[in-house]
Order: C-alpha cells, then sequence, then structure tokens
C-alpha cells in the first residue's frame, strides 16, 4: 500500500475538504468527462444544461459547509488547490445572478442553482453518508452523461463504480512500482523499520523519492509554508465568523496577549498549552471563514498537525527547519494506516476519525523529530488516538465552527502530552495501534447516525434558543 503525503496534505480552501473541496473536485471531474467525450447516453446531442443533487451528510450540513458554492464554484472549472478563495462569493454571486457557468473548452452551460442545485433530506445514497450526483442535459433536456460521486474524506472523491470496485476487492492496489516500503499496517511499518534499520521517516522518504525523485523536499517545504502561513493569516484576523453563529474569533486576541506576557517570571507552565492553543484555532478560524488550509488530514482537523509543528519550531529545544520534513514524512505515514484500515471521514466515524487521526499525527511526528525510536513513535500515535474513540461530530448549524475550532486546540495538546509519555517509555505498551484503529473504525460503524456529521444530535441540538 502506498498512500502519498501528497494524498494526506493537500492544500484547498476551507471550510470542509469532504463538503467543500471533494464536491468542488467532483464537479471539477464532471467537467473533464464532458470535455474528454465521455460515453454520452444514446439519443443525447450535446451538453446544454448541468444539475447536481446532495444526499445524506453533504444535504444535512451542506449549507453550513458552503457545499452549495463549492458545486458552483466547481462547474465553473475551479480546483481548490489553485482558486483564489478570496474571489470565491463574487464567482458565486455571478452564476446565481445570469444562471450560466462557462467552464473551459465547454462554452456557456446553462446552471440555475436554485433549481438546478437540489438538497435532498431523503435517505443518503447507498455508498457513503457524502453522496452527489452530476448530470447534464441537452437542449431538448434529455440527458446527455450523468455520474455518482462520493466525497469520503480528506478531499478525496469516488465515483459510484470505483467505490463498488473497491468494495468487491476489485480496485487496483494503492501503490506504485518501486515503492521498498509498502507496510499496510503499523506491525508491518515496525517490522520492515527493524528489518531495514530504519526510521520511519526513512521509509517514508524512501517510498515518497521512488515516485517523486528530487522534489520531494521542494513539496514538503511548500506544504509548510501554506500551513505556517495560515497560521500567521489566523493570528492577524479578527471580526466574525460567517454562518449566522456569530461566533468571533479568539486567535489574535490571545496571541497578543501571549505575546505581551512575553519575558515575565509570572507566566504559569502551563502556558505552552497556550501557544498550541492558539496556533490551532488561528488555522481553523481561517478554515472557518473559507480560507486557503492544508488537508491534515481534513480541513475540520487542520489545525492539529500546523500547531505542533509550530510549536516544535517555536518552542522545542533543537528544533530545525529540516525536522519539519520528517515531522511531516511521519505525520502522513500515520495518517495513510488510519485512512487505509479506518477512515478519517467525519460523516463515516464521527470526529474522532478527524481530530482523532490528526492528533495520533501530530504526536507521531512530534515524537519523531524529538529523537524518538519507532515503536514510541507507534506508541506516541495510539495514545493520541485512543483518547479520542468515541469522538462524535455534532458542528452546530452544520458550521465547522462550534466545537471543531477548540476540538482542534485540545487536539494539539493531547498529540504533545502523548508524544511526551512515549518519549518517557521505551515503546512496548497494552494497546497496539493497529488495535486502535480497529476500534475506531468498529465504534465509527456503530455509531449513531445523528452524531456523524449531520448536525442531528450533540452539540448540534443543544444550544441556547436565544
Amino acid at each position: 500500500m502506498f498512500l502519498s503525503v501528497f494524498d494526506i496534505f493537500k492544500i484547498g480552501i476551507g471550510p470542509s475538504s469532504s463538503h467543500t473541496m471533494g464536491p468542488m473536485v467532483a464537479a471539477a471531474r464532471f467537467l473533464d468527462d464532458l470535455r474528454g467525450g465521455a460515453e454520452k447516453i444514446p439519443g443525447a446531442t450535446r451538453p446544454h444544461r448541468l444539475y447536481a443533487s446532495l444526499h445524506g451528510s453533504l444535504a444535512f450540513t451542506g449549507k453550513g459547509h458552503a457545499t452549495d458554492r463549492a458545486v458552483i464554484l466547481g462547474l465553473c472549472g475551479l480546483r481548490p488547490d489553485t482558486m483564489d478563495p478570496d474571489r470565491a462569493e463574487e464567482i458565486e454571486a455571478e452564476v446565481r445572478r445570469s444562471g450560466i457557468v462557462r467552464p473551459e473548452r465547454l462554452g456557456e452551460l446553462v446552471f440555475q442553482p436554485d433549481r438546478d442545485l437540489v438538497f435532498d433530506y431523503g435517505p443518503a445514497l447507498p455508498g457513503h453518508p457524502n453522496g452527489m450526483i452530476l448530470k447534464a442535459f441537452d437542449p431538448a433536456g434529455a440527458t446527455y452523461h450523468q455520474q455518482t460521486y462520493y466525497s469520503v474524506g480528506g478531499g478525496f472523491v469516488v465515483t459510484k463504480p470505483e467505490l463498488e470496485a473497491a468494495q468487491a476487492g476489485q480496485a487496483p492496489v494503492q501503490h506504485a512500482a518501486g515503492v521498498p516500503f509498502p507496510f499496510e499496517t503499523a506491525a508491518q511499518m515496525l517490522h520492515m523499520g527493524i528489518a531495514s534499520g530504519r526510521s520511519i521517516a526513512q521509509m517514508k522518504r524512501a517510498n515518497e523519492e521512488a515516485v517523486l525523485g528530487d522534489r520531494l523536499d521542494d513539496r514538503l517545504d511548500q506544504i509548510w509554508e501554506a500551513m505556517d502561513a495560515c497560521i500567521s493569516r489566523g493570528l492577524v484576523q479578527d471580526g466574525i465568523l460567517p454562518g449566522g453563529l456569530k461566533v468571533r474569533r479568539r486567535a489574535k486576541s490571545i496571541h497578543q496577549q501571549l505575546e505581551g506576557e512575553r519575558g515575565r517570571n509570572l507566566n504559569q507552565p502551563h502556558q505552552a498549552n497556550d501557544w498550541l492553543s492558539v496556533y490551532a484555532m488561528a488555522v481553523n478560524e481561517e478554515n472557518a471563514a473559507g480560507g486557503r488550509v492544508v488537508t491534515s488530514p481534513t480541513n475540520g482537523a487542520a489545525g492539529v498537525v500546523p500547531a505542533v509543528g509550530r510549536y516544535y519550531l517555536d518552542h522545542c529545544v533543537g528544533a530545525h527547519r529540516d525536522g519539519i520534513r520528517d515531522y511531516l514524512l511521519v505525520a502522513a505515514a500515520i495518517g495513510g494506516l488510519i485512512k487505509h484500515n479506518a477512515s478519517i471521514s467525519g460523516a463515516e466515524v464521527g470526529c474522532q476519525g478527524e481530530v482523532g487521526s490528526a492528533s495520533a499525527m501530530a504526536a507521531a511526528g512530534l515524537c519523531a523529530v524529538l529523537g524518538g525510536t519507532n515503536a514510541q513513535i507507534e506508541n506516541a500515535a495510539e495514545i493520541a488516538l485512543e483518547h479520542h474513540l468515541g469522538m462524535t461530530c455534532d458542528p452546530a448549524a452544520g458550521l465547522v465552527q462550534v466545537p471543531c475550532i477548540e476540538r482542534n486546540a485540545l487536539g494539539a495538546i493531547k498529540a504533545v502530552s502523548a508524544a511526551s509519555l512515549a518519549l518517557r517509555g521505551d515503546g512496548s505498551h497494552f494497546l497496539p495501534l493497529d488495535n486502535c484503529i480497529r476500534v475506531m473504525r468498529d465504534t465509527g460503524r456503530d455509531m449513531n447516525e445523528k452524531y456523524k456529521e449531520t448536525s442531528q444530535g450533540g452539540i448540534a441540538v443543544n444550544l441556547p434558543e436565544c
């Protein structure tokens, strides 16, 4: 199995990797089908009008996650990794006014969001809680082409045939020719480390370089620069976040307080937690505002890995910029194991799959760059994940704000605590990471649907009336 660090860490826009980035990617893929001469339904002539329906969690929390805007932007031909998030509102407004999209090489296509973008609050599609159907009609109203997509978390999108092939065991194995360490479990990862004498970071680097060659470090630096820039932007912004909950940004104020306390002798020792929290909150406030973020492994959990990385650089003894590359490689190795063997989708397994996974990734990465052995790194990931098990995904009003922003702050704190505990031991522990990942998967399967990103339970339905 090979899942690249750049599959786990993808530059995009907020507020949600599954509900914003995924639908935008799906829309862009649908346009590619039309451009590439996808097999049309017999009798149809040419594409004239587009239609989209959102199902399951994409419907129930789609408005809060800006899924409608994501579909509109995607059908304009925009992609989350390259578009300017500051123009999103302007582009959406123009499409709603004109009822026309103009994707490259397809000319003008009719798309009137009030009529052609449907939130279907009925049963979810059978393949996954995050489903959507895209259709193109010809001038006479006959269906020209249609496809069902599932946004499976972290910005990953699969078509209905792709999902069915994977479920039947017929999908191609995720690997690349020449990858020297194709571990699918943490146990395999540790065994390969012992057999080769290499660290997890070295094995992950060897896998990535087998595919990317000498481009790896430049791309890792690009990912970290995007993460770090997101923290820096979030620390200087203030005001009210969009969406109607009237949640006020707090990162700037907290950061100013912390900066004002530098050098004082009366600082509490737990102030380190405040720095971790403010870094994570800065990212997730940017995400909630629709800004540029990096899936880590999702948008809803995008603050944890950057916060712990910034904490390492700014607060840890012996930290250096090259260490961030190893930090990202190890974090991605753990994220890949979780995605491969369970899920990183809040709609599928709850927030344990988002903030829990992010905390495990950050704990492993920090343990590695602070000198941890492979066994200690695996232990750090397990500790962090274990203490997020059962966490529900219950965003108020479908917005990635309450409780998501603070959950990232606490996920970062847990990651550092887990790394520290693991470094105090020798790597031996009771519950292996593989078993903990299996528990998360099984817990998610048993979890009531109203606690899995539908905003039908938990915090989402227990807010004050006024």
